[in-house]
This record gives C-alpha cells, sequence and structure tokens, in this order.
C-alpha cells in the first residue's frame, strides 16, 4: 500500500500535539481543593518544611521593612514622564510594563481591560503595556540579549510610541516549565528559580535604563493541575523564590554581601529595586489572609493557566495593590494620599474605613487603613488622611 505523504504529515502532526491535547481532554482535576500547604502571608515567621520562613519579606514579615518603605517611597517620587531618550521632560511618557510568561499575558491583558475608563488610573503621560507572552518562562528573560526584549521593544513599545529608555516599572510573573526537583532538596526549582529570577533583574536594568521598580508575583494556586507544567508544590513553591530574591537585595543594601544564588543585585546599579506586587497564592478554597480564593472554575481545564474568572481575580489584585501600595500609588493612580476606599476623594467614609481597621493588619498584604504601607492602621496613617481631608472631586 502506497504512503500518502500528506496523510503521513496529518498524522505526524496530530502526534506531535497529542502530549498537549491529552491532560487537557480530560479537565482539571477539581478534587485537589487543598494542598495543605500555608500561604507566605498566613505562615509568617512559622516555617514550611521546618526549615523555611514565611512571610513577603524578612522575618516573616508581610509589609516591607522600614529602609525598603523608605527606598520605594524615594523611587515612586522619582517617578515621572521622560523624553524618548530617558531624560526627565514635562511633555513626555513613562512607561508600566509587564514581563512575563502565558499566565502573565492572561491575567495582565484582563488587567487593561479593568483600567479602561477607570478615572482612579492616570492616563496621558503614563502608558501601561502587556510585554508578556505565551511560553515565554524565565530562561527566554534572563540575558539582555534574549529575543523576547526585541520583540517588546519593536511590537510593544514602539507601537505606543515609547521607547526602552521610557520604562520605569514593571510587574514580573515568571515561572520554569515543568519542573521535578522541590524543596528541601538542594536543587530544588525554588533555588533554580530564584538564580533565574536575579538574572531576570539585572537584564532588565540594562534593557530599560531608567527602571525603577520591579514588582514580583509568584505563582496562583495549581493544585487542580493535570499537567507537569508547573503543578504543586512548584507553584506555592515558586513564592520562596520571589521572596529570598527580595531578601538578597536587602541584605546586599545592609551589608554588602551578594547573594550566592541571586547573584548582584545592588540597587540602581545592577538591578532595579525589588519588592512583592500582589501575592496571589490560596490554599484552594480555603481563603488567604487577604480572603483570596481559588474555585477550580477559576482555571482553564488544564487546571494551570487561569480561566476568565481567575485572570479577572488575578487582575483586580493587581490594581487594588497598585492603587494602595506606597511605592505605586504616586505614580500609578490618581487618588489622594487618605482615600483608603478607593472613592476619589477623602472624606467621612475614609474615617469610618480607617477607623474599622484600626490596629495591625495581620497577616493582610493589603491594609484598607494603612496609608504607610508599614502593615499598621495607625496614628501615622490618621494624619495624612486627616491633612488630606476634602481632597478630591
Amino acid at each position: 500500500m502506497a504512503c500518502n505523504p500528506a496523510k503521513l504529515c496529518a498524522i505526524c502532526a496530530l502526534c506531535a500535539i497529542y502530549p498537549v491535547l491529552s491532560p487537557l481532554a480530560r479537565g482539571a482535576d477539581c478534587a485537589e481543593t487543598s494542598v495543605g500547604f500555608a500561604p507566605l502571608t498566613d505562615l509568617g515567621a512559622g516555617l514550611y518544611l521546618d526549615q523555611f520562613a514565611g512571610g513577603l519579606y524578612a522575618m516573616g514579615a508581610v509589609a516591607p521593612p522600614l529602609a525598603l518603605r523608605a527606598d520605594t517611597g524615594a523611587a515612586a517620587v522619582d517617578i515621572g514622564p521622560l523624553s524618548a531618550a530617558g531624560a526627565p521632560d514635562p511633555g513626555g511618557k513613562y512607561v508600566f510594563l509587564s514581563i512575563g510568561l502565558s499566565n502573565t499575558t492572561q491575567e495582565f491583558g484582563a488587567f487593561l481591560n479593568l483600567i479602561q475608563n477607570d478615572s482612579r488610573v492616570r492616563t496621558g503621560g503614563q502608558i501601561v503595556l502587556d510585554g508578556a507572552a505565551s511560553g515565554q518562562h524565565t530562561a527566554t528573560w534572563d540575558n539582555p540579549a534574549d529575543a523576547n526584549y526585541d520583540r517588546v521593544r519593536d511590537t510593544v513599545l514602539a507601537p505606543a510610541g515609547v521607547t526602552e529608555a521610557q520604562v520605569v516599572a514593571v510587574w514580573v510573573k515568571l515561572a520554569n516549565p515543568r519542573p521535578v526537583v522541590a524543596l528541601p532538596d538542594a536543587g530544588a526549582d525554588a533555588f533554580t528559580l530564584e538564580a533565574g529570577l536575579g538574572n531576570v533583574a539585572r537584564a532588565l536594568r540594562i534593557r530599560y535604563p531608567n527602571l525603577q521598580l520591579a514588582f514580583f508575583s509568584s505563582r496562583i494556586y495549581a493544585g487542580y493541575s493535570v499537567t507537569n507544567l508547573n503543578p504543586e508544590p512548584y507553584a506555592y513553591e515558586s513564592g520562596f523564590a520571589v521572596k529570598w530574591l527580595i531578601e538578597a537585595q536587602q541584605t546586599q543594601v545592609a551589608t554588602n554581601a551578594i547573594d550566592a544564588i541571586a547573584g548582584n543585585l545592588l540597587p540602581g546599579a545592577q538591578a532595579p529595586l525589588l519588592l512583592w506586587g500582589p501575592y496571589l497564592w490560596a490554599d484552594g478554597l480555603i481563603p488567604n489572609a487577604g480572603g483570596v480564593t481559588w474555585r477550580c472554575a477559576d482555571l482553564a481545564n488544564d487546571g494551570t493557566h487561569p480561566s476568565a474568572t481567575g485572570r479577572e481575580k488575578v487582575a483586580s489584585l493587581l490594581l487594588e495593590f497598585l492603587l494602595r501600595s506606597p511605592a505605586s500609588s504616586p505614580w500609578f493612580s490618581t487618588l489622594p494620599s487618605g482615600d483608603v476606599d478607593l472613592d476619589g476623594a477623602v472624606g467621612p467614609g475614609d474615617l469610618l474605613t480607617m477607623l474599622a481597621a484600626w490596629g495591625s493588619c495581620g497577616a493582610k498584604q493589603l491594609c484598607a487603613g494603612d496609608v504607610n504601607g508599614d502593615g499598621v492602621t495607625g496614628p501615622g496613617d490618621l494624619l495624612t488622611l486627616l491633612a488630606n481631608w476634602g481632597s478630591g472631586p
């Protein structure tokens, strides 16, 4: 029987994509509503696997340490419109850009839809763009010569009328594909990811010479996953990679010691200032400290990528973070300082919200009354609110 080349090609093509289609056909594993891990925000100073401290920052803290708050405040104030060549220019523009893979671009696309016509978000000089793309994992961003950077320059920045010199802040969400070694092994993917993110931070600083701030987020819940792309515990453990990366920079600033895994992250010279963006992981249907849960319906059929509702969830968390964080609100938001209910004006509603939130924010990454981002709603926040009373339309 003669071989039909066209038919053979079709069969080969089907074989090539079958490994991708096969697990998708099964659908997400909706029985895995919890994997039993404590979100880093909830874990705090507690230990994962009796070895690795939680929290987002050093000593199990969820809020940035005082020194980092001072640095991020200075960086936020320094962000402003630039000319195409990167010089300060009142008539220029500045860019907030996403960096990442398929989950990132899906979630940032929902974010771009969410902020359309939102009067709380600055327009005009501020340009918000999606640089992430499907399949572009950590190793495709870890060198300034990587093709991704040319792609972003030519197909994202240029059509928007801006340049690499005008990129001042980024949201980074990355992972390594198909990890196989979990903590506490010395060869665990979390350590590999930390090293890769350090390389990414340095590459970003080279390609975007005026980059001031890099907000990092780790993965969403992957307990429903039916593929080996990035299942648990790797999605959860990616949070440690981000935590260690940021701690490495802060340790270097304090002691001049360069971390053996993350590498040289000296702010300004080698890397932008690194800090957490929104922490997205929750243990399935068990709410984290911020009230976030992940239903099976929030994930696509592979249990790894977000569905429409999952994308919208991340978009909402990112928007709230950028509106509230002292590191981003001065340049991202139009809201007056002290507008803790985010309605555009400072008044009685804000005072009631602040008083209801009075005291420690506990394990919450964002606390409605915490204007200065120190993890406590207290007298300093109240003074800011009163100083801006009546601000807004």
